[in-house]
């Protein structure tokens, strides 16, 4: 049990270190031996968890769709309407982007990429969710007319993980 506990603790501290490096220089400069390093172990020991470095980066960004499905299913038990739903679950979201690296760098590397055979979707899952949100808005009538909740749901995307990107290059 120790043992798994520990093979645990350095998956995620692998997994975590590269959120940084990830994060800090992008994905192609990023080396797996910056990465080890920055994980206190040795390159042996990444390739026991990880077999290279799109598999890390599969990692992050499958622990920053878990964490937004967190965000979004919270926002779900919590609120009963819609646009408060909204209100939560992107307060959450700007709050993890904030706080938490693995979620940064994740939405980070969303986009295509060379490297990239099979991508998660965060920004996409993001807003279909708030699409889906906007439009059960409109059918209870919480929704101002002419408002499009396709257009609504990009502006309310662009207003999230678009402006945090932009943060990163703001000091």
């Amino acid at each position: 049990m120790v043992q798994q506990e520990r093979a645990a603790r350095t998956r995620e501290s692998l997994m975590r270190a590269a959120a940084e490096v990830f994060a800090e220089e992008g994905f192609v400069p990023a080396t797996l031996g910056t990465i080890s390093r920055r994980a206190g172990v040795s390159t042996g020991a990444l390739h026991f968890h990880f077999e290279n470095k799109q598999a890390l980066a599969r990692a992050v960004e499958a622990a920053s769709l878990a964490t937004l499905h967190r965000i979004t299913r919270q926002a779900e038990e919590h609120h009963s309407s819609p646009l408060p739903r909204l209100a939560a679950a992107g307060n959450a979201l700007l709050h993890a982007l904030e706080q938490d690296i693995v979620v940064r760098a994740g939405f980070q590397l969303v986009g295509p990429a060379p490297w990239r055979t099979d991508p998660l979707d965060l920004r996409g899952a993001w807003q279909r969710w708030v699409e889906t949100l906007l439009h059960t808005a409109r059918r209870q009538g919480a929704l101002a007319g002419g408002v499009s909740p396709a257009a609504a749901a990009a502006a309310v995307v662009a207003a999230t993980v678009g402006f945090a990107a932009l943060g990163r290059t703001d000091p």
